[in-house]
């Protein structure tokens, strides 16, 4: 039986800038549902703005709108893109499952009207399915008002579904499998990476940045070509930099170019990447290796469209879209202000995301494949060359190993295995030779090696501090919902915790 009432929400803008005063009489949208006759249990937000404003923006609705602070709740939800319709769902549904939900004693209420489109989107969709729940919306023209339509996704959508021919299923499956021709080069046949290429498309033909990420190997570059091949401004040129490989007294010069004498060293007046790639794409490799300071120029560029050389004081205008590249978790240097927050945004309008070579479902052996007929195309006609083949047992060695070098890891060790090989065919003792197996030291908590002076007791305590610190952070210092994240009964037993650990709730 029902004895709870929760409203959840994402907290949109209006809301904020109604608890800051700028909007006059206007509340907003969640505060004018609190306001009436209509009270919850529990008020349940997700904010994807910074977590200090929304917790200012909590205190102000609590008073507003007549709630104890034990009764309003905020967590941090980070989504690279308000419109990503994938990753909303997911944030959305993990967080909810982390609450308990669905449960039997808890009628929910989703507020459409906070947020954006995609966001809005996502709540009728978990409403109609895996968090059953009403929906409201507020306007100013019409106030509060629930909504109610009837869609139930087992009686209205599947039946249809299952009647569809045969016929029109193939065709609706094949046309899924076409890829544009400027991505033909990325060999694949995992939904994974396909999802990767659709998005892609998408954001190619739009004149935004796009950070690309991934591990080392998954083809960063590839995708970054692909997107200026299907782009606007494929005619013109494309220019890849290796930020990992720019000494940090340079970065800035090599980028923007620099006038005689701006430095010693400086002979000859230097355009700079972006001037060289102006009119088309400058691939940025290894984005998050850039030094502190040219991080800065790079933002102004950004925000200006202007270049100003080292040693000049005269802004130069360039045209230039910006493809941008990592291997590094951005979020995490961000975090610890490795990176700049303003920079990242700037950057980190269309994302991809490049899955690892082990994520990527039966595309090993197609890669195996492409890249032996590739070898063998390229030896032919040289001395004592023979098309080599692998054998069952290398193809099982090769389909058994991680790829922790990824794509690019795959070709150079059937390269090394086909140099190997004496005869045509490619032994599992070849491959065993080719592969470079590197011992990874871990840093992790699981990895740590077991020796004279290893203390268990304190590598718990480390554990556990971490986690009551993010705890305590993500729910705006409640000690009351730090407790329920953690799992313990009471906020008095993460309070003895927090006596014995020595954490402040203060930090």
């Amino acid at each position: 039986m029902t004895s709870e009432s929760w409203l959840v929400a994402w907290i949109g803008k209006t809301d904020h800038e109604a608890a800051e005063g700028l909007l006059g009489k206007d509340v907003g949208p969640i505060a004018s549902s609190l306001i009436g006759t209509v009270r919850y249990s529990r008020v349940y937000l997700l904010t994807n703005y910074d977590f200090s404003r929304s917790k200012r923006y909590c205190d102000w609705l609590e008073k507003t709108a007549g709630y104890a602070s034990t009764q309003v709740d905020l967590y941090q939800v980070d989504l690279e893109s308000p419109i990503d319709y994938g990753a909303i769902y997911e944030s959305v549904s993990a967080n909810l499952k982390g609450a308990g939900l669905p449960r039997d004693d808890v009628e929910l209420t989703f507020h459409l009207s906070p947020g954006t489109p995609a966001m809005a989107a996502i709540w009728i969709i978990l409403a109609k399915t895996r968090f059953p729940a009403k929906l409201i919306q507020t306007s100013r023209e019409r106030g509060l008002e629930p909504v109610n339509f009837f869609f139930d996704l087992a009686s209205d959508f599947l039946p249809e579904y299952l009647q569809r021919t045969g016929e029109r299923i193939i065709r609706l499956t094949q046309g899924a499998k076409e890829v544009a021709p400027e991505f033909e080069r990325i060999i694949h046949s995992s939904a994974a990476v396909r999802q990767q290429i659709d998005l892609a498309r998408r954001v190619a033909v739009l004149d935004v940045p796009v950070l690309v990420l991934g591990e080392t190997g998954t083809g960063k570059e590839l995708f970054a070509e692909a997107i200026h091949a299907a782009s606007p401004r494929a005619e013109h040129v494309f220019v890849a930099v290796n930020c990992g490989a720019m000494s940090p007294e340079l970065a800035s010069s090599e980028l923007f170019g620099h006038k005689r004498g701006a430095f010693t060293g400086a002979v000859a007046e230097r355009k700079g990447h972006f001037q060289e790639a102006s009119g088309g794409t400058l691939f940025l490799d290894e984005i998050g290796d850039l030094p502190a300071d040219t991080q800065v120029r790079l933002l102004r560029v950004l925000q200006t469209g202007e270049v100003t050389p080292l040693g000049s004081s005269k802004p130069i205008k360039v045209n230039v879209r910006i493809i941008a590249a990592t291997h590094r978790d951005l979020s995490a240097d961000v975090a610890t202000g490795r990176f700049r927050e303003d920079l990242f945004h700037r950057l980190a309008v269309g994302i991809l995301r490049l899955p690892p070579l082990r994520h990527r479902d039966h595309d090993v052996e197609i890669l195996i494949d492409h890249f032996l007929e590739q070898i063998n195309a390229d030896a032919r006609g040289r001395p004592e060359a023979q098309d080599k083949r692998l054998s069952k047992n290398a193809r099982k060695v090769l389909l058994a190993y991680p790829w922790p070098g990824n794509v690019r890891e795959l070709y150079h060790t059937l390269v090394r295995a086909s140099i190997w090989s004496l005869g045509a065919e490619i032994s599992d003792e070849d491959v065993n030779s080719a592969l470079l197996r590197i011992e990874r030291k871990s840093d992790g908590v699981l990895g740590r090696p077991l020796m004279q002076g290893f203390d268990l007791k304190g590598l718990l305590d480390e554990v556990a501090r971490d986690y009551i610190a993010r705890a305590l952070k993500q729910s705006g210092d409640r000690k009351s919902v730090a407790a329920e994240l953690l799992g313990f009964p009471t906020y008095q037993t993460l309070g003895n915790w927090m006596k014995r650990l020595g954490v402040d709730s203060a930090e």
